[in-house]
């Protein structure tokens, strides 16, 4: 009897022992540092932001997100921690112009113990290598999917770059060029541009070009436009004449 009720009361003993430990894990400061964790978005446009935040929080419901306006919008929150990530919405425009690129900058010295990735819709390599050049840890362009994106975001977090490597195929024209010393760069080209002259100089059709960069035919006339203009040229026979 005595020592069925001495293994009573170890049992007893065991179980509050264990109740207390779990206790302890609840209230870890280990466990409420890793529950504080949060991605920041900020995006001036409401609905944008919040159907980005909805569309992450559905792909890896364990993203914690929370959206602001503005950086100054995120401080009047009073948030107890850090952003593990900021997700900085370029809307419109491209990242290396004045406005975009002070902007990347001020978030990247707001936020210097988190990582900043921007996403834009340009996926030019000069633009998306401008906005690491401004403090940048990754960037996203609106071209991609969800589950891209989220990956971008814990490269990042984990201390990575993430450049889409889409970017960098479709510029190996470009960096071909730049590594063999080509004659665009005397013209002051773009990555973009060298592309699509070297298609002109290879007679390739502007549908064609279209296709291959995975761009509308209306974006490749005006990188037709820029380069005439900077060739000095009025048609595109002139272009590939001046580029052999």
């Amino acid at each position: 009897m005595s020592a069925y009720a001495s293994t009573s009361h170890n049992i007893d003993t065991v179980s509050k022992a264990d109740i207390d430990f779990i206790s302890s894990l609840a209230t870890s400061p280990a466990l409420d540092a890793k529950t504080d964790e949060y991605v920041l978005i900020l995006d001036s446009r409401v609905l944008d932001r919040e159907c980005l935040s909805r569309s992450l929080s559905t792909y890896d419901p364990a993203m914690r997100i929370v959206t602001a306006g503005t950086i100054e919008d995120w401080r009047k929150r009073q948030m107890q921690s850090e952003p593990s990530a900021v997700l900085l919405v370029v809307a419109g425009g491209k990242t290396n112009e004045p406005s975009a690129s002070d902007k990347i900058e001020r978030a990247a010295a707001a936020f210097k113990l988190s990582p900043v990735i921007v996403i834009a819709e340009s996926d030019d390599l000069g633009d998306i290598l401008k906005a690491i050049d401004c403090g940048a840890r990754g960037y996203i362009p609106t071209s991609v999917n969800i589950s891209v994106a989220a990956e971008a975001i814990s490269l990042a977090r984990a201390g990575g770059v993430f450049i889409p490597v889409s970017s960098l195929l479709a510029n190996r024209e470009a960096l071909n060029s730049v590594v063999k010393g080509s004659s665009y760069l005397n013209e002051s080209f773009t990555p973009r541009e060298i592309e699509v002259a070297e298609a002109l100089r290879r007679g390739k059709a502007n549908k064609i070009i279209a296709y291959e960069m995975n761009l509308c035919e209306s974006t490749v006339k005006v990188h037709i436009r820029n380069i005439m203009k900077k060739l000095n040229v009025t048609n595109r026979t002139q272009v590939a004449f001046k580029l052999k």
